[in-house]
């Protein structure tokens, strides 16, 4: 891929952030696109995103916007970093473009209120026909910026689209492997959320290793079935966008589902967390349509059903546990089966 490739990033979180900082480190021309014209002003005079991404500086030659049309014009590769909640809105606003030459790249976590729908079905329903790649893995953007070494994955239905996200986007910092599970990379990255807020509850309630251990590992085998029923590959669970992000979000300290976890298992309530938080916890919201989906696709959720019930109906961090602990006692897992 030459290096001459015009990289546009819609999304001035700290994700967004993050890969326009790739982008630019490869040698890409890169444009970073915030919805709000006030804050783009102050990402353009400041080259700091200090709402999401403070310390780390954004170099000159990453060109700040505020204008869709300008970033979709400008960018050979689209990259979509905005909270699950807010991708159709934007989607709809660069229906009016022509993007029929353009790759897609989405990193948004999450599943649509409502229509149950993952990003990339949101992306198609809108945009309809799309060279369009989905990126996910264990990669917190405040250790991407920083050059700290991490894998990640490119899933695409087009090889083809897969592979030139792999060459425009990696380097001896960032290494991108490639699949063609849409499916279960992306129910992957959402699901995985919902169980990192139950391991900040067990890290708010002074639980040990053994507790978030065991956690993990039911939580994984939860994904993993939910994902299957819908159509998931049971591998891609177990690759980088499954366990590996799993993990980074359950035991990092800048994961956000995590410390809302952390804040309920110290007993504060989810509507005084939320209030105060400035980033989106995208494992909140997820939780009530990973019920939804699984009483659709009729799976067995205990954690994610205890889960639900924390956050939506009130039930406090200690009955949660003695409802999990209490519950009939099983055989181990067979492989990709659920007891």
């Amino acid at each position: 891929m030459p290096k001459s490739t015009n990289v546009a990033v819609l999304g001035d979180g700290g994700w967004g952030t993050g890969l326009a900082l790739v982008s630019e480190r490869v040698g890409h021309n890169t444009m970073l696109w915030s919805a709000f014209p006030d804050y783009a002003e102050v990402l353009h005079t400041q080259r700091e995103n200090i709402k999401y991404l403070p310390g780390v500086s954004i170099p000159k030659n990453i060109q700040i916007t505020s204008d869709i049309r300008e970033a979709i014009a400008f960018g050979q590769f689209i990259v979509l970093a905005v909270p699950s909640q807010f991708l159709r809105a934007v989607l709809f606003r660069m229906r009016d473009y022509d993007i029929s030459k353009k790759i897609l790249v989405s990193v948004t976590k999450g599943i649509e209120k409502k229509t149950l729908l993952r990003p990339s079905q949101i992306i198609h329903q809108v945009l309809k026909s799309v060279h369009l790649a989905v990126l996910s893995g264990p990669s917190h953007a405040e250790e991407v910026a920083r050059k700290i070494p991490t894998l990640v994955v490119a899933a695409s239905e087009e090889k083809k689209t897969a592979e030139m996200v792999q060459k425009t986007f990696r380097d001896s910092r960032f290494r991108i492997y490639i699949q063609t599970d849409i499916v279960g990379v992306e129910l992957a990255a959402a699901l995985k959320n919902v169980i990192a807020i139950a391991a900040g509850v067990c890290d708010g309630l002074g639980f040990g290793s053994n507790t978030k251990a065991a956690l993990m590992t039911r939580g994984l085998l939860e994904m993993t079935h939910l994902g299957v029923q819908m159509g998931a590959s049971p591998n891609t669970f177990f690759g980088l966008s499954g366990l590996g992000d799993l993990v980074t979000t359950c035991i990092s300290g800048y994961g956000r589902n995590r410390k809302v976890g952390e804040l309920l298992g110290q007993g504060k309530s989810i509507d005084e967390i939320l209030k105060g938080m400035e980033q989106v916890a995208e494992g909140v919201e997820t939780t009530r349509s990973a019920m939804e989906l699984a009483k659709k696709y009729r799976v067995e959720v205990p954690i994610i059903s205890e889960m639900y019930k924390m956050l939506f109906e009130d039930k406090k961090p200690m009955a949660v546990l003695d409802s999990l602990m209490s519950r009939e006692a099983k055989e181990e897992l067979r492989p990709y089966s659920y007891q």
